[in-house]
């Protein structure tokens, strides 16, 4: 496979909406030809798959108002300015569940929609997690905690139940990790 050059960025504007900038640029294609491109640059965000020390997936249900409904998710969140992926993903776990892990694996990143957004999601398995407080949710969050064993999550995926993509990634990286 041939390497090709990213392409050329000729002009480059921001265009700020809400909590999201979108990038709106004339790009020179690597066969020369130019054209608009836009994406939402977006902060990268961390997710994570958090075991049990009996294999119980914590599983949560959350309101998505830009799917109009509730989705089955891993806790997950952004990763901010100056923080680390692994110290966003103990402060997301401990803050959405109110649970932290003794043992922590990092299982890489995924670029969740790279035609459309900036975006990376750092992936962490969390081992051995126990409760250790109460929830600490933001205002928007509106948040219902579960536990459900490994069998059941696979089953939720199979179903199509459990659509959430980074947390489909961290189960599959975590799987692989395991087999």
């Amino acid at each position: 496979m041939t390497k090709k050059q990213p392409w050329k960025v000729m002009e480059s504007e921001n265009v700020e909406v809400s909590k999201f900038i979108v990038k709106k640029e004339q790009v020179q294609l690597s066969n020369k030809d130019e054209m608009e491109f836009s994406y939402v640059s977006f902060p990268h965000g961390v997710c994570v798959l958090a075991l049990t020390e009996d294999g119980q997936v914590i599983v949560l249900k959350q309101y998505r108002h830009a799917v109009r409904h509730w989705e089955l998710e891993l806790p997950a969140g952004a990763i901010d300015h100056d923080d680390s992926p692994l110290a966003t993903a103990k402060r997301e776990l401990l803050e959405e569940t109110g649970y932290q892990a003794d043992q922590w694996i990092n299982l890489g990143f995924v670029h969740p929609s790279a035609g459309s957004t900036s975006e990376a999601i750092h992936l962490f398995a969390a081992k051995g997690v126990c409760k250790a407080g109460e929830q600490e949710l933001e205002p928007s969050e509106e948040i219902e905690m579960q536990l459900v064993g490994m069998d059941e999550l696979y089953e939720l995926i199979g179903s199509g139940d459990f659509r959430h993509g980074a947390g489909l990634a961290a189960v599959l990286q975590y799987q692989c990790l395991e087999d």
